[in-house]
């Protein structure tokens, strides 16, 4: 047992991750930014909604809660596989885009925080999208190698035995 070793167990231990509960913070996200959007557009007082979007928020609330990606879910205007319907999920976008500015100014942090997570999400794809291009490019090329060494054995192979039946021969 040399010193790394010993110096190793010294260290504590490293947990693995443990997935976090991201639907709650971002159903406050939400409700948060449908508040500023319905006082700047259909002047409401508080945080009181109006009945357009208060329906649209109660829709799309269920259908958070239903996300077949759970606990673990990205953040709704990045997801792949929306839950909502395409009316729903346009007129969802539409609050959340046209508020950015207004919310950034009412929730900075929260707008930060939101950010960076959305830079995150948008990391991932493309490092999965990246991962799955090299994994098409390195199976392309065994094709093209299989393909290539198939072509170059049957030559070789007859020249061979050409030549294996000239010695014979002689």
């Amino acid at each position: 047992m040399g010193i790394l070793d010993k110096i190793k167990n010294l260290l504590p231990k490293r947990k693995p991750a443990e997935p976090v509960n991201n639907i709650p913070k971002e159903k406050e996200n939400i409700r948060k930014t449908f508040g500023v959007y319905c006082r700047s557009k259909h002047n409401t007082e508080g945080d009181k909604l109006c009945p357009k979007c208060t329906a649209l928020l109660t829709t799309i609330f269920t259908k958070i809660g239903r996300c077949p990606y759970g606990i673990t879910k990205p953040i709704c205007d990045k997801c792949e596989t929306p839950c909502f319907g395409e009316k729903q999920t346009k007129d969802f976008l539409e609050i959340m885009n046209s508020s950015q500015k207004k919310m950034l100014l009412s929730h900075p942090m929260m707008t930060i925080k939101h950010k960076i997570q959305r830079l995150g999400v948008d990391y991932a794809i493309q490092e999965r999208n990246k991962k799955s291009t090299d994994k098409q490019k390195e199976a392309e090329e065994k094709v093209k190698s299989k393909i290539a060494n198939a072509l170059k054995s049957p030559k070789s192979s007859k020249s061979k035995s050409k030549s294996k039946s000239k010695k014979k021969k002689k």
